[in-house]
């Protein structure tokens, strides 16, 4: 879930003018720095970025799915999804998140 500075940087960058990418730009930059501050798990940079993508997309950024070709398609779907629900401001749904939680639970056991 990102903080609330990060996404009043975003609301900030969209109330000046500035394209969806640079008010994405906020959440992946929050996402990388969870990294070095060692809150955060991710294997490479590239984790980093899609995390923060797709937490954007969750706040509402009118970010569009990545193209055809570039990601599997499923990754390409769920992008469309956490649009939508960011669009309407609903909530991710619960299967999903319960499913975060008992995969940070099994990392924090092993």
């Amino acid at each position: 879930m990102p903080d609330k500075k990060t996404i009043d940087r975003a609301r900030r960058d969209k109330q000046e003018g500035k394209s969806a990418s640079t008010q994405a730009g906020e959440f992946v930059r929050a996402e990388i720095d969870k990294v070095r501050k060692g809150e955060h798990g991710v294997r490479n940079a590239k984790q980093a970025i899609a995390i923060g993508l797709s937490e954007a997309r969750r706040a509402g950024v009118d970010l569009k799915p990545p193209r055809k070709g570039t990601v599997p398609e499923k990754t390409r779907e769920n992008a469309k999804r956490e649009s939508r629900k960011g669009r309407k401001h609903e909530p991710i749904s619960g299967e999903r998140s319960e499913a975060a939680k008992k995969a940070a639970r099994m990392r924090a056991h092993h």
